[in-house]
């Protein structure tokens, strides 16, 4: 089996390592570009001379603050965090029960048990950050 080779200039790096070493830092900048445009939008759409808008509005949707949009985000992310928990539980459970076949009954146990203790903590940030977004 042939092994990656480093990239040039740093060594130790192998090719995988550096694209998620460019996912990761593209991620990272994604997020600061969405939280400086929800905070900047909204300062930036008031006329000169107009009136303050209401404490707790927001521009992008009439009627609703930050706090039901970031409750509204929360949820994603709990969700998608439970969801990615859970797959990776089921792909390694089906990797052991690959290299061992007749421990297939007690793996399947403790993935369904695991997974079942996710998903309890994953509907707990969901229904805390619904709490937060009706406040």
């Amino acid at each position: 089996m042939a092994t990656m080779k480093p990239l040039a200039p740093t060594e130790g790096i192998t090719k995988k390592d550096f694209s998620m070493r460019k996912l990761g830092v593209l991620g990272l900048a994604l997020i600061a570009m969405c939280v400086v445009l929800t905070v900047t939008s909204p300062a930036s759409a008031q006329e000169h001379g107009a009136a303050p808008a209401a404490s707790g509005s927001s521009t992008f949707f009439p009627g609703m603050t930050l706090a039901n949009l970031g409750g509204a985000i929360g949820a994603g992310l709990v969700v998608m965090g439970g969801a990615a928990g859970i797959g990776r539980i089921g792909g390694s459970a089906v990797e052991s029960m690959a290299r061992q076949p007749e421990a297939s009954g007690n793996i399947s146990t403790a993935m369904i048990i695991t997974a079942a203790m996710i998903e309890g903590a994953t509907l707990f940030g969901v229904l805390g950050c619904f709490l937060a977004a009706i406040k």
